[in-house]
């Protein structure tokens, strides 16, 4: 087994709270990281060969998306086994390894694990549809008759995040070695997202077996927990109730639905709980789940069940001061009841690019700069999306013929915008991939990023890169920074940001144009030039669309 690291003691209060509470967590996603074979795809010698630059850029830990082996109908989100590396990434060796060099630096790896639904290639499901209906095998799963006199109908209304219905009609087994035609009476199965990803069905005691053992076999090879994929999602209201109307759901929101967010799901998380507090080492369970409220999402939260959950609300807040305080008071708010730490994200592999969210071009840089400080400086965990640090926009032209999206081949589905944030970084100003790989890259990168690489912004102090390589040494080096459960909002005039926390202030200006404040204190760090430090009235001029760090 690996060897597990240990935890810091505070210096300020000596006490050893979990790691996770201020951890700064980086996402890999390995497909678009680095390419350690040169077959124009992200593979985990690629990630190995790359974490240090992960240490030098001072996170705590990686959270890599899933590697598992999967036919890749959802860019392995589809999974056919779970303790298995699918061949495009390598090897249960080459994920040891990454593990293993990963602690060697003192870096965390949390991996990415997908409970929902499974691939229609899993041994399971595959031997449930040879089975036919009644068969024990199709009780793991959401198999139902149809509706209408032939069953020709789907069980419910409900609908696909994808697009279309959420089930699928399959062909029978025909006793003679065969099978019929779905529509000569098959069975319904239910797929929440694409119809090669079956949904299972958690009341199933199996199913429940199965994952524990799954958690254990990635703890043994000494993984310091999981990011838990649409972990609102497991339990499905009893009944499988019609919704009653069309257009349910985009592929992330926080509507009430039967289908997420039921209250069944606790009880499963505080099982897991139980086998991630039987391991050494704080390890943890990370909580992907869209829910109404922040309150709603803190449930997931309490001391028996999960460490942390993604701030959702929190990450489609727009460039708005007011919107901006009134998403951090509420989930500061939120989470204090439950004593969890409240966890901050700006993008990830599911949304566009919040460089180009912001206003894309100088502006949404010089936003999305500003961003960066502002989630730095507040209580909790933060986690950086791949490529974030080089400022990274999304790329919204790409040809039709590269997509892989499942969505963008849904008629009725969304936009396929996911690809456009999938794009693999750059890593040197030349190359046929920016030094993504040797052979070219999955999905083709822009060519002004060459000028974003990591080779020609290390060294530039004006640099992305180099704001977010300061902005995270000072959140190691300050004791007022990291975690905590509030902030002290200072007066500020309309559009900014003000607040202090133990010997620190943070100020952000969210307008389009400078404003002159009070220096609180010595200047620690801008996303911007500040003219004058301090000017001879006490005070400094804060350009439009900018955050500084002050000590006080």
């Amino acid at each position: 087994m690996t060897q597990h690291l240990a935890t810091p003691t505070n210096p300020t209060t000596g006490t050893t709270p979990g790691w996770w509470r201020d951890a700064v967590i980086y996402q890999v996603y390995p497909r678009s990281f680095a390419d350690g074979n040169g077959d124009g795809m992200g593979d985990l010698e690629g990630v190995r060969s790359r974490l240090p630059y992960l240490k030098e850029l001072g996170v705590d830990a990686v959270w890599l998306s899933p590697f598992y082996a999967s036919p890749q109908a959802d860019a392995g989100y589809d999974v056919a086994d779970y303790r298995a590396i699918d061949p495009m990434f390598g090897t249960l060796h080459d994920a040891d390894a990454v593990i293993r060099e990963a602690h060697a630096l003192g870096l965390r790896i949390i991996v990415d694990l997908v409970p929902n639904h499974c691939s229609d290639q899993h041994e399971w499901f595959k031997q449930a549809l040879r089975e036919g209906p009644g068969s024990p095998l199709r009780e793991r799963f959401h198999f139902r008759p149809g509706r209408g006199e032939g069953g020709e109908e789907p069980p419910n209304d409900w609908e696909s995040i994808f697009g279309g219905p959420a089930w699928t009609r399959v062909a029978e087994p025909d006793g003679n070695g065969g099978t019929s035609q779905p529509e000569a009476g098959g069975e319904w199965y239910l797929h929440l997202f694409a119809p090669e990803q079956p949904d299972f069905n958690w009341e199933h005691p199996a199913v429940q077996d199965e994952f524990r053992s799954i958690l254990r076999f990635w703890l043994d090879m000494g993984t310091d927990g999981f990011r838990i994929d649409v972990a609102h999602g497991l339990v499905k209201a009893a009944g499988l109730p019609d919704l009653g109307h069309s257009e349910q759901l985009k592929l992330l929101g926080n509507q009430i639905l039967p289908f997420f967010d039921q209250d069944g799901v606790h009880e499963i998380y505080r099982s897991w709980r139980k086998v991630l507090d039987e391991y050494a080492g704080d390890r943890i369970g990370v909580a992907e789940a869209w829910t109404p409220s922040a309150e709603r999402t803190a449930l997931y939260l309490r001391p028996d069940e999960l460490h942390q959950a993604f701030n959702f609300h929190y990450l489609g807040t727009g460039w708005d001061a007011e919107a901006l305080r009134a998403a951090i008071d509420d989930s500061l708010d939120a989470m204090r009841p439950v004593g969890a730490p409240t966890t901050w994200v700006l993008s990830n592999h599911d949304v566009v690019r919040h460089v180009t969210r912001y206003g894309d071009g100088a502006q949404g840089l010089a936003r999305a700069r500003a961003a960066a400080l502002l989630m730095l400086a507040l209580p909790g965990s933060a986690y950086i999306y791949q490529g974030e640090e080089l400022g990274l926009p999304e790329v919204t032209d790409l040809p039709d013929e590269v997509r892989q999206d499942p969505s963008f081949f849904k008629e009725n589905g969304q936009e396929g915008l996911r690809d456009g944030c999938r794009v693999p970084i750059p890593w040197t100003a030349e190359g046929p991939s920016y030094g993504f790989g040797d052979g070219g890259s999955w999905l083709p990168q822009p060519a002004t990023w060459a000028e974003l690489s990591v080779e020609a912004q290390t060294g530039d102090p004006t640099s992305t890169l180099e704001l977010y390589r300061g902005a995270l040494a000072l959140r190691r080096e300050i004791p007022g920074l990291g975690a905590g459960e509030a902030v002290e909002w200072l007066d500020a005039p309309e559009g900014v940001l003000a607040f202090r926390r133990d010997g620190f202030v943070c100020t952000v200006n969210t307008t389009e144009k400078a404003v002159r404040l009070p220096a609180p204190g010595r200047l620690l760090l801008a996303s911007a030039h500040l003219a004058s430090e301090d000017g001879p009235d006490g005070t400094v001029e804060v350009p439009a669309d900018t955050a500084a760090w002050w000590a006080v």
